[in-house]
């Protein structure tokens, strides 16, 4: 179980920077779904002076991926409400709202829009679920489906940096 995704193990920025590139890695390399590389990168840009710093050098990193590596790192995320295998931090993330109790209509609701939305865009619907409701989430499903795939692609990273951000609030204090 990775840090970002545990509360029994929280880190400060000293002891990040003192750890080495594998230490780090492993330590805050699931704060972007299914992609530590970001933070093996990262690592080079020690010392972090706190949280924000360390999160603005992460973002900055997954801003100057090419469209191929962003796209990958959009499809590393799990579809919302889904019951299938996701990371631990996505699972937390979702129950935070209730997506780990969703009715049978609610279940098929999310199930319809989700697969509208990869129907017309190719990779999953993308929102920092710390920042709604179900309810917000729906609307937001239904205004971003009028978006274009350009557009949306460039929601689903900055909802991803978003996301990120809460991960690290709680990995790293």
């Amino acid at each position: 179980m990775s840090a970002s995704t545990s509360s029994s193990k929280k880190y400060t920025i000293a002891d990040l920077n003192q750890m080495s590139q594998t230490e780090f890695t492993a330590a805050i390399g699931s704060i972007f779904e299914n992609t530590p590389e970001i933070a093996a990168s990262a690592w080079r840009s020690r010392p972090f002076e706190n949280v924000p710093n360390l999160h603005q050098v992460m973002a900055d990193i997954v801003l100057e991926m090419n469209n191929p590596q962003q796209l990958k790192l959009i499809c590393a995320h799990p579809d919302l409400g889904s019951k299938f295998r996701m990371a631990e931090a996505s699972v937390l993330e979702q129950s935070t709202i209730g997506f780990d109790q969703l009715s049978a209509a609610e279940y098929d609701r999310f199930q319809s829009l989700n697969q509208a939305y990869k129907d017309k865009f190719r990779f999953p619907f993308i929102i920092a679920v710390r920042n709604h409701t179900k309810d917000s989430i729906i609307a937001a499903f239904e205004q971003r489906l009028q978006n274009s795939t350009e557009i949306e692609q460039k929601q689903a990273i900055v909802e991803i940096i978003e996301i990120a951000r809460w991960r690290l609030t709680l990995a790293v204090g």
